[in-house]
């Protein structure tokens, strides 16, 4: 099993630099950052956990400058967004940041996706929260259009793009979406609570599912294993990465029997002492 982590990186912390230096030194196999480009003070949202919304949301570095730091400074590392929210950004602009990212990485980066939770900031970027959903299935599909690799127009409900010349294109090879129907880009994986939503969207255009916390995935994997079979998707293909997760070894082992090969632990959002005590904590699961 492969172990990962994941932090929310801010100004006040370690630097990218460091931490992924300090990762790769120790055999851990990647690094996912969340992200958050602005909390507005005033809203109606509740923060996901209940209480105060800590204050290291407001300060989260931009996750696609922060990880090529990482790459940079390092060679095996893999390299993941957790999560990306796809309905914040222009697809186009975001297509390049993904694709120069893989292709300067070596095709280590993983794209992880998500919907959000604070309605107040995607309003700010113009999104209707209504719509999201369907919001985030026409950006992917549009930048998959700028993947591939011949000129490829895409007209989608809520945007589009004229057959273009758009280079450089990830690295990772396309897996099949169905038969015969080619999923371009990097490895895409898709947070957020069990449903039926979430599960359908992932057999749609995604190659795996982030269960936050990794709670319940005796029950939920099943159901998320039928939707995807149904989908005419391959059974052997299907991932699934327990996300910021804080380890036992019992969790490990429960994760271990399911047949899960990658695991993302999470690391406190905390300067270089700290954070170098966690990770000593944590080989013990290496």
């Amino acid at each position: 099993m492969r172990i990962a982590t994941t932090v929310f990186l801010t100004d006040r912390t370690v630097s990218p630099v460091r931490l992924a230096r300090s990762l790769e030194e120790r055999g851990f196999s990647g690094l996912y950052l969340p992200e958050h480009t602005h909390i507005p003070v005033t809203r109606d949202t509740g923060a996901p956990m209940g209480g105060e919304l800590p204050e290291m949301y407001g300060r989260t570095l931009d996750p696609f400058v922060a990880l090529a730091q990482a790459a940079a400074v390092t060679e095996r590392l893999r390299l993941g967004t957790g999560i990306t929210l796809v309905a914040q950004h222009d697809p186009i602009d975001l297509a390049k940041q993904i694709a120069t990212l893989d292709h300067l990485s070596g095709g280590r980066f993983t794209l992880g996706i998500g919907y959000g939770w604070n309605v107040e900031e995607a309003a700010d970027h113009g999104v209707e929260w209504g719509t999201r959903r369907e919001l985030v299935r026409d950006r992917m599909a549009l930048m998959r259009a700028l993947w591939a690799p011949e000129p490829t127009a895409y007209v989608g409900e809520f945007s589009s793009v004229q057959a273009s010349a758009a280079h450089p294109k990830p690295v990772q090879a396309p897996r099949e979406l169905g038969p015969g129907v080619p999923l371009y880009g990097p490895r895409t994986l898709i947070g957020g609570a069990a449903g039926p939503k979430l599960f359908t969207a992932i057999a749609d255009h995604a190659d795996g599912w982030l269960p936050i916390g990794g709670r319940g995935l005796s029950e939920s994997m099943p159901v998320l294993r039928e939707i995807w079979e149904t989908a005419g998707r391959d059974p052997k293909t299907l991932q699934v990465i327990p996300y910021a997760v804080q380890p036992t070894p019992g969790k490990l082992s429960h994760y271990a029997d399911l047949g899960l090969e990658e695991i993302v632990l999470q690391l406190p959002s905390a300067g270089e002492p700290e954070i170098l005590r966690a990770l000593d904590d944590f080989a013990q699961y290496l």
